[in-house]
């Protein structure tokens, strides 16, 4: 009865999603007139003449592009407790993230915003269900491996991480199978929370798990070495993995191992700024772009980005296979934010997109302009048909060598090492230079030498997040940076 119920909603979620899906430039238009008129009662809108504002060419000139720093002082007063700043009224929610230029960030989550982020969440399980007919996972338990719920307050607001505010909007019909409980996700210490995961959900019938994969990856390890079973021995009707965050690719031969076969995978794209895309067709590049979900999306191409007035595409005027960087206005209150991630779209009908990394995530020491999707990508073609796992990596320039030319020294932290370091080397520097055409021109003028692989030790980048204080919840490594910061870090360790 409940897998039949489930795929009957499912059914009726997807057919009814249909009607954006297949009518995306109108879907934006009525999110921006909607958006716009709830911000012209605010003092932000007030401010950039919103009551002047009939469509997106006045929007771009009326609002800039900001990021977080951008909108301080607006934030600043909404966190304050003032009214009618970026959105009417307060804020419900403060989703707190930590900037590396802005110390704690404040996100403002508003009572409009807040179920966009539940439903969609919602849709990306039940257009699984329907796409693949699939509704066993709802008849087990199902785990969300994610922040503390409990909150903090501001100024009278509740504060805290994305994951826990979330938690508090379980629904009804999945509080009785969703795990860990209540207790032990207030665990704040990581390590100890983990441990107790593992032994609340050891004897139940696990059959969905959630969550960033390089924290899932810990909670895998640690049931292994308890049990000295595969997990999906352990878990014998385990077949959904939910993640988002960052790319799965570089963890997948490393979970195929840990679970001992294969499971079906969804990807998410959320954030504390809202809830993007999700993957609505299994094993099928590219995350469908939710274009109904109270944000308005402007795209600027990432070469671009630096100009003074950079053209500002909304969805209809997008390209295939150009990076651009994503523009967010929303109905929690950001307008014209730049989040920082970049994205490429796969496809215009309906519109899906890859995320391809972070601006400020790039190497480009001498103009090469390396991005993450580009070394990921790289990593897992090398890698294929080896018995090769990766664990974690990072990637920085090493621009002043003790001798010879300078070069990208991979930080890899391996499960299964290469036999051949120097071989594997080479076959990595030939995948980068497939992947990036400024690479492969530095490298054939003798600019850059072949990238240098330096491996880390067994649980280093577990070290390092712990050391800085960002182990667990939401936090990753980044791919890569433009300076040696975490690389230098990695290797004094060692």
């Amino acid at each position: 009865m409940k897998k039949t119920l489930a795929k009957l909603f499912a059914r009726i979620r997807v057919n009814r999603n249909k009607k954006w899906v297949n009518n995306p430039v109108e879907a934006q238009q009525k999110t921006f007139q909607k958006l716009i008129k709830s911000g012209s009662k605010t003092l932000f809108g007030a401010d950039h003449k919103f009551q002047e504002i009939k469509n997106p060419s006045d929007f771009a000139k009326n609002v800039p592009v900001r990021d977080y720093e951008g909108l301080r002082s607006y934030i600043e007063k909404t966190v304050e407790g003032e009214e009618d700043i970026l959105w009417p009224g307060k804020p419900i929610y403060f989703s707190k993230t930590s900037g590396t230029t802005s110390g704690a960030k404040y996100i403002p989550i508003t009572k409009e915003s807040m179920p966009t982020h539940i439903n969609a969440a919602l849709d990306a399980l039940l257009t699984y269900i329907n796409y693949t007919g699939k509704a066993d996972f709802v008849l087990g338990k199902q785990i969300f491996i994610q922040g503390s719920p409990e909150l903090d307050q501001k100024n009278g607001i509740s504060l805290g991480r994305l994951s826990g505010i979330v938690a508090h909007y379980v629904p009804s019909y999945l509080r009785k199978s969703r795990m860990p409980s209540w207790e032990t996700n207030c665990i704040e210490d990581w390590e100890e929370k983990v441990n107790a995961i593992v032994e609340e959900t050891l004897p139940e019938k696990m059959t969905l798990i959630a969550g960033i994969p390089s924290w899932v990856q810990m909670y895998f390890e640690k049931i292994k070495n308890k049990t000295n079973k595969d997990v999906g021995d352990v878990f014998k009707n385990f077949s959904l993995f939910v993640y988002g965050g960052v790319n799965f690719e570089p963890y997948k031969s490393v979970f195929k191992n840990l679970i001992g076969r294969t499971v079906d995978s969804i990807e998410l794209f959320p954030a504390s700024e809202g809830f993007f895309a999700y993957q609505d067709v299994p094993n099928q590049e590219g995350l469908l772009l939710l274009l109904n979900n109270d944000i308005f999306y402007e795209f600027i191409r990432v070469d671009e980005i630096q100009q003074e007035n950079p053209k500002r595409h909304t969805i209809g005027e997008v390209e295939l296979g150009v990076n651009y960087a994503l523009i967010l206005s929303t109905s929690a209150g950001l307008w014209g934010y730049n989040i920082g991630d970049t994205v490429k779209f796969v496809s215009t009908a309906p519109y899906r997109l890859v995320v391809t990394g972070r601006i400020k995530h790039f190497i480009s020491a001498f103009g090469e302009h390396v991005i993450g999707k580009e070394v990921e990508t790289a990593l897992k073609n090398a890698t294929e048909g080896t018995s090769i796992r990766v664990r974690e990596f990072t990637v920085a320039p090493q621009v002043k060598p003790e001798k010879g030319l300078p070069y990208h020294e991979w930080c890899i932290e391996f499960d299964k090492a290469p036999d051949d370091i120097e071989a594997f080397e080479i076959r990595l520097d030939s995948e980068m230079e497939k992947q990036n055409v400024y690479y492969q021109d530095l490298i054939q003028g003798n600019i850059l030498r072949k990238l240098v692989i330096k491996p880390i030790e067994r649980k280093g980048f577990e070290a390092y997040m712990k050391g800085i204080g960002k182990l667990g919840g939401q936090n990753k490594v980044p791919r890569l940076a433009n300076d040696r910061k975490i690389a230098d870090a990695l290797i004094r360790a060692k």
